[in-house]
């Protein structure tokens, strides 16, 4: 179901005050993408700013760090520069701060605020306060205390901008926290310290504590805005809007704030329940695709094939409305089988000399020209290998474009033992020079230009390992190196012009008539929606190109997460030798092997997590009363 909500205010209203909102506790508005949610919170600071600058007041701002707040803080940064927005009558109060740690280090938050905002606006330093995570532990007890009575001798935060972790902590209050906290160090739970774990460059470089402002602070907030985007948010949002209180979930507390707003996107308000099951919540407009999401979702419910579902499963389940615009339920379960049945094929480049009226693709051309963009070096097997496999055994012509280089994902230890063993052989400045720099390297250094372009090359030369065993010629094998992402650190670049002309140039030298790419959306700061966006905005441009008429896109998912079975309209079974072929084929990706720097939460290896995936995929079609098989991949076409 789309979600097209774009409302021009974010200001509070009360909660579950009409009927598809009745199992929402907090208000909370959708806009299509964060950087339009964003935009609308920037606007309502710098309103209460001018508001205060007019009465002769200060405005004391509570301010959080992370990916959720960047676009808001480049966009009054924006208005400062470009609208006169003046800062010299704010005070900000910031969350929180890892300890120890040192104001000047990248990962500080300290570091974050001035990179973001306060380097440049006219704020004036004394009124910046950043919890100091230097304070040596035996005074820290007394400087939080301090902290708290600087905020009050301020008058209180008129206005508290927060993001929420996936354990439903604000600030760093993780479960258990008591509703009437104050600020106090606290020990970081392991699913926050999972999700900081890329910025540190590995789990055992984060922090294990944190100082952070309390829940009883930030409740004492006139005004509260708590941001949310991308789908890793979504199940926290829902469980903090539609649950109960609990210390379990500290964000909940915010229920009982009388001018709380969460502000979300598509992707963090999709497992509300207006928006994922809204037939459980009001009469529905029932269009063919919110029918064929309620059948899947019901059939899977009841756990009874698509075709066995009755009269009375569709009543008992708030879906009687539905019935009542059909004959029966046979009509409505018959054309949900025969759709999920007519997204399955074994030809993902189209069946040659076959009718493919009822097929995900073409017929023709029978032999296609086709692009695979892979974010990162190893997400096209990850992802699609056994797609990956087909085309190519089908005879379609198949360039892999790795967008960008990955080199920060490849550990230094990786890096300095391929430096050595080329050194040894003939030792040259060139390695001897990035010895150096590795073992010279501390926490705090970017790696050097010269290590980058090491680790990239170790990435390329995995990357041609797996596609010269799929098959593919290294001259259909191109590397983008994208400049967004080239900055030696986890933070990158915003996407530029530069990055959409190489996709432009790469597009119109293949001239492709099928394009897969990774459809993520999970961070909108993560490198995967980044290169999707890139991918969409040099769709835009190249659209009236002869050859675009004639071009398909296929969006596929990561190593994280697969499209729900309703939204899939494309599932390509894999065999058990083909299940095989591809865990080898990620094999060749050595360095993302036995505990790679960005593993997440899961523990599994990223073959271990694709298998479980594309075989969970499987099951479930199987579950649907479709045709058993050990594998399945799946596909979203995307319409431009």
């Amino acid at each position: 179901m789309e979600v097209a909500i774009e409302p021009k205010s974010i200001q509070y209203q009360p909660a579950g005050q009409f009927e598809d909102t009745r199992f929402e506790k907090i208000h909370n508005v959708i806009f299509n993408d964060s950087k339009t949610g964003s935009l609308e919170v920037a606007k309502e600071i710098a309103k209460l700013i001018r508001k205060k600058q007019e009465a002769g007041k200060k405005c004391v701002l509570g301010l959080a760090t992370g990916s959720s707040p960047i676009k808001v803080y480049e966009e009054l940064v924006r208005m400062h520069k470009e609208e006169g927005l003046s800062f010299k009558n704010v005070v900000t109060f910031n969350l929180d701060e890892y300890y120890p740690m040192e104001r000047n280090n990248i990962q500080s938050y300290h570091y974050f605020m001035h990179q973001h905002l306060f380097d440049h606006i006219d704020i004036d330093p004394a009124n910046v306060n950043i919890p100091d995570g230097t304070v040596p532990s035996d005074k820290l007890q007394k400087y939080c205390r301090s902290y708290e009575s600087q905020i009050e001798k301020a008058g209180g935060l008129d206005f508290q901008l927060l993001g929420i972790g996936r354990t439903g902590h604000i600030g760093f209050n993780e479960p258990g926290s008591h509703f009437n906290s104050a600020t106090r160090d606290i020990t970081l739970d392991h699913i926050t310290r999972v999700d900081a774990a890329p910025a540190f460059k590995g789990l055992e470089n984060v922090p294990r504590k944190a100082v952070t402002m309390g829940i009883g602070t930030i409740r004492k907030a006139k005004r509260i805005v708590l941001l949310a985007w991308g789908q890793n948010k979504s199940e926290i949002v829902r469980d903090t809007i539609e649950g109960e209180i609990s210390p379990e979930v500290p964000a909940t507390y915010l229920q009982e704030h009388s001018n709380a707003t969460f502000v979300l996107d598509k992707e963090a308000a999709a497992h509300l329940t207006r928006i994922d099951t809204p037939w459980l919540v009001r009469t529905c407009d029932w269009t063919q695709d919110l029918t064929h999401k309620a059948v899947v979702w019901l059939s899977l419910q009841k756990e009874k094939p698509v075709l066995q579902l009755t009269d009375k499963d569709y009543n008992d389940s708030g879906m009687s409305d539905l019935l009542s615009t059909e004959q029966s339920s046979y009509e409505i379960n018959i054309r949900t089988f025969n759709r999920l049945q007519h997204t399955i094929t074994g030809w993902p480049g189209g069946k040659p000399n076959a009718d493919d009226t009822n097929r995900p693709e073409r017929a023709t051309p029978e032999k296609k020209r086709v692009i695979i963009f892979s974010p990162h070096p190893d997400d096209d097997v990850i992802s699609m290998g056994g797609t990956f496999d087909r085309l190519v055994s089908q005879g379609h012509e198949v360039h892999i474009v790795y967008q960008t280089s990955g080199n920060i994902a490849v550990a230094d230890h990786e890096a300095l033992k391929i430096a050595e063993v080329a050194n040894s052989i003939t030792k040259t400045d060139i390695f001897s020079k990035v010895i150096e720099d590795l073992n010279g390297k501390t926490e705090e250094d970017f790696d050097s230009e010269l290590v980058r372009k090491i680790k990239g090359n170790i990435r390329r030369s995995e990357s041609y390992g797996a596609t010269r065993y799929m098959g593919i010629p290294d001259s259909q094998v191109h590397f983008l190196d994208l400049p967004f992402y080239e900055t030696g650190a986890i933070r990158k670049k915003p996407l530029g012009e530069d990055d959409i002309k190489i996709m432009n140039d790469i597009i119109e030298e293949i001239k492709p008539h099928q394009i897969y790419a990774a459809g993520d959306l999970a961070d909108p700061h993560g490198t995967h929606r980044v290169c999707l966006e890139a991918l969409f905005a040099s769709l835009k441009e190249l659209k009236a190109k002869p050859f675009m008429d004639d071009c398909w896109v296929w969006l596929y998912r990561g190593a994280w997460h697969e499209w729900e079975i309703h939204e899939i309209e494309m599932a390509v079974p894999m065999s058990p030798a083909q299940v095989l072929r591809k865990r080898k084929a990620i094999f060749y990706h050595q360095t993302q092997k036995d505990g790679v720097m960005f593993q997440g939460e899961d523990l599994r290896e990223f073959w271990v997590r694709a298998e479980d995936r594309n075989k969970e995929t499987a099951q479930k079609y199987q579950a649907l009363g479709l045709a058993s098989y050990a594998a399945m991949e799946a596909f979203v076409r995307y319409h431009y």
